[in-house]
């Protein structure tokens, strides 16, 4: 009989250390049992490791031999549709389908959106007057998903289309995640009232912006959804693209917005590092290339170092469908196992002073997909994840070189749950100097 992973025993405990801060309790977990550990999550055993091998391990299993984690909670929350939701063929199905409007020509001609979204919501801002870094990056990002994702360029319809996304995602109250018992309808001031009504009006908009664009494709993401076709000539039916659609919100609005803010958060206390980004990015001259932007190494290794430091996502989690063997453990069927950022991307084995803000770590280097997990590995890695990078370089490519900014308050802030996510205490709060 095989030995169990060890880990706290008292499971609503370690579920709510998890929740409030995973970066903590991880380390913590990796202190007093080792590596792996395992606790209690979602009503299922969940075992984490922060090894490179065994990450390699569990991102190069049969795709076959795993399927999602947390589907009842994810399910209720995000549709059962969702491609984070299902597994096996569907998945493999589903994911063929959605990836090729995030890749190669088409994901790159939406940097324009993505500038002219960063420049409008940037001039909001006053000498002097301080403001909240991630509520801007909040703006940009919701109006680049709005206009390059659901093809809205009415200011009116955006308006209208963006207000009902965000209060679908500020609905998501954290309890929603943790316990399928907060899934229930107890009065008009509990979560889960809150999320029903919000997604209802959410979904009513995407199912109309559906109809729009079947009716009329344009060149947005929705349009080249629309047009896919699987082998036997089926198409993607309005109920899934709704729950794909609002997907791509949760895992792409508020990830790219707070990797954003943590982003002018590092670098606002390293000067140095941000008049070499500066400096490289004024050597492209103005409004630069698109691709000359996204080419450039040292943003490349700001980039990759931000995504390092407090990963917003700080798990990637699997069930195991077929018994596993990772290191000293023999893992059963219906096992949890997760692949734990937050404790690959501080190990000072693979990243030296881990809490230490140094883009210089990336260049010159390639980074194994097992030391650095940002997006996920493996077959689930997110489909979206060249477009986040690429969203990310080209907003500060705006930012950085056009507006002098400094930090209000120079404590480091600290990652707070917010969802899935997790952003810094606070959002950031700079004030444009000049």
């Amino acid at each position: 009989m095989s030995r169990p992973v060890p880990g706290p025993r008292i499971a609503p405990l370690a579920a709510f250390r998890f929740a409030v801060d995973p970066y903590a309790f991880f380390a913590a977990c990796k202190r007093r049992y080792g590596d792996p550990f395992a606790f209690h999550l979602a009503g299922k055993r969940l075992v984490v490791t922060g090894q490179p091998e065994l990450a390699r391990t569990i991102f190069t299993m049969d795709p076959d031999a795993t399927r999602s984690f947390g589907t009842d909670h994810l399910g209720a929350l995000l549709g059962q549709h969702s491609l984070i939701v299902v597994s096996g063929e569907r998945h493999r199905r589903d994911r063929k389908l959605l990836t090729p409007p995030f890749h190669g020509a088409r994901m790159r001609s939406y940097g324009a959106i993505i500038r002219e979204a960063t420049r409008r919501h940037a001039s909001a801002w006053k000498v002097g007057e301080p403001f909240v870094m991630q509520r801007t990056t909040q703006a940009i990002s919701l109006e680049v998903i709005v206009r390059a994702v659901f093809g809205v360029t009415d200011p009116g319809r955006m308006a209208e289309v963006g207000e009902a996304l965000v209060d679908t995602i500020e609905a998501i109250h954290p309890l929603l995640l943790f316990s399928r018992h907060a899934q229930r309808d107890l009065g008009p001031l509990t979560p889960w009232r809150r999320f029903v009504a919000a997604q209802a009006r959410a979904k009513a908009l995407t199912r109309s912006q559906i109809a729009a664009r079947r009716a009329q494709p344009a060149d947005d993401i929705l349009s080249l959804m629309l047009a896919v076709r699987d082998e036997d000539g089926r198409a993607l039916a309005d109920d899934e693209l709704i729950d794909e659609l609002q997907t791509l919100l949760f895992a792409g609005h508020e990830t790219t917005a707070i990797a954003l803010a943590w982003a002018f958060s590092w670098l606002l206390r390293a000067p140095a590092v941000f008049a070499r980004l500066r400096a490289e990015l004024l050597a492209l001259g103005p409004d630069p290339d698109y691709e000359a932007v996204a080419a450039l190494p040292y943003l490349d290794a700001v980039c990759h170092e931000v995504l390092r430091l407090w990963p917003i996502i700080p798990i990637v989690p699997r069930t195991l469908v077929r018994p596993l063997q990772l290191g000293p453990y023999e893992l059963p069927a219906g096992t949890g196992v997760a692949v734990g950022t937050a404790l690959l991307h501080q190990d000072p084995d693979l990243y030296p002073e881990p809490h230490v803000f140094r883009p210089e770590r990336f260049l010159g280097r390639k980074v194994s997909p097992f030391e650095f997990t940002p997006f996920g590995g493996g077959h689930r890695r997110c489909i979206g994840a060249a477009f986040a990078l690429y969203e990310m370089k080209q907003a500060l490519a705006v930012l950085v070189p056009e507006y002098d900014l400094r930090l209000v308050d120079t404590a480091p802030p600290r990652p707070v749950r917010r969802n899935l996510s997790l952003g810094p205490t606070g959002g950031v709060t700079v004030v444009r100097a000049s």
